[in-house]
């Protein structure tokens, strides 16, 4: 009798729904009555149970179709904004979504990490971003080709101004160091992936509402910029830095003698590097188009690069087909890295010393 009495509680839900008060007389007659009416009448109850059942003492609730469903939906949800909350959060932290490159290129923290040929690029990453180890971020070019930032610091302090444009901003060495003295600056690339590097970089230092990052071809870009007519508000540029592409790191293949001891490169050791290897026109052409914007244009060369080429940029040519020299004067200023000589800045316009009275 002691196990009867301990009724399951599918049973003894069955069994209080025949005691419980019937919702009307008709209903009760028919389970007085007759029996098979009951009997199917259980079978009812028995079926209702098991399409909806409810939470019973003792018992554990099943969940229906549609409840799991929702619970599955819900589970989802969860999963997802945790995954996207994981997914968002990067090198620069919470806060800065919105800006975060990571994933984009690789934070190496350890030599093991990197790739035999940028080891010896990793060595100097923290004279290319004095803030790497809080998350700076270099795609494979950017490793060979960003400015060191104490040399980028350097040309920037030459380049005070309103505005400058720095017209192939890569992974942003540069586009930083000009938001550290300009009041504005505009920093284009034609890769997306570099372009946000940058501006990733540009948060780490705290510059990035200073400066314009921009998708763009530089050509078309200043096309554009000229065609506009003069009486339109356009904003004024005042410098503009260029640091084309010079030809990978393969325009270094005629210095390794001259590095390995970290010697400076002497001109009989070597081939120079002509402006015609500049990248994607001519350097020559480059300047000039550039000239158009402004006269204040600040040109970081290969170290080699042949010096006649550069003071010959200042040479004008007249419908008569004549050569005829300005008196204006470049000025050339050796970049270097300790012992070794990494490039050459040349000042045009009024960042050139002593013409300070050409600066429009």
């Amino acid at each position: 009798m002691g196990k009867r009495k301990n009724l399951g509680g599918l049973a003894r839900f069955v069994q209080e729904a025949f005691k419980a008060e019937p919702s009307s007389s008709s209903a009760q007659l028919a389970l007085e009555t007759n029996p098979n009416e009951s009997a199917a009448a259980a079978a009812a109850v028995i079926e209702q149970v098991t399409l909806e059942p409810v939470l019973v003492a003792g018992t554990s609730r099943i969940a229906s179709h549609s409840e799991e469903e929702e619970l599955g939906e819900q589970k989802q949800q969860q999963s997802a904004k945790r995954q996207a909350k994981k997914r968002k959060v990067g090198l620069l932290g919470a806060g800065y979504e919105k800006y975060d490159a990571t994933g984009l290129a690789p934070h190496y923290t350890h030599i093991k990490q990197v790739p035999e040929k940028l080891r010896k690029y990793f060595s100097q990453r923290n004279r290319y971003f004095s803030l790497y180890a809080e998350g700076c971020l270099l795609d494979e070019e950017g490793w060979y080709s960003v400015t060191p930032e104490l040399i980028a610091d350097q040309i920037a302090d030459r380049c005070r101004c309103g505005t400058v444009l720095d017209a192939f901003c890569g992974v942003g060495g540069n586009a930083i160091a000009f938001a550290k003295t300009c009041e504005r600056v505009i920093a284009l690339d034609t890769s997306p992936v570099r372009l946000a590097i940058a501006r990733h970089n540009a948060v780490i230092y705290e510059v990035a509402d200073r400066i314009e990052f921009i998708l763009a071809d530089y050509i078309s870009f200043a096309q554009a910029y000229l065609s506009q007519p003069s009486s339109s508000q356009h904003r004024k540029i005042d410098v503009v830095f260029l640091s084309p592409p010079w030809g990978g790191p393969e325009y270094l293949s005629g210095l390794e003698s001259a590095t390995a001891d970290k010697t400076p490169p002497d001109s009989s050791e070597h081939p120079e590097y002509s402006l015609s290897s500049i990248q994607p026109i001519h350097g020559t052409e480059l300047f000039k188009l550039s000239r158009r914007i402004t006269p204040n244009i600040a040109y970081y060369l290969p170290r080699n690069t042949n010096i006649k080429e550069i003071s010959d940029l200042l040479t004008t040519e007249h419908a008569d087909g004549e050569q005829h020299d300005v008196t204006e004067r470049v000025e050339i200023e050796e970049e270097w890295m300790g012992s070794k000589l990494k490039a050459l800045t040349c000042y045009f316009g009024g960042l050139a010393g002593g013409q300070e009275h050409l600066f429009e």
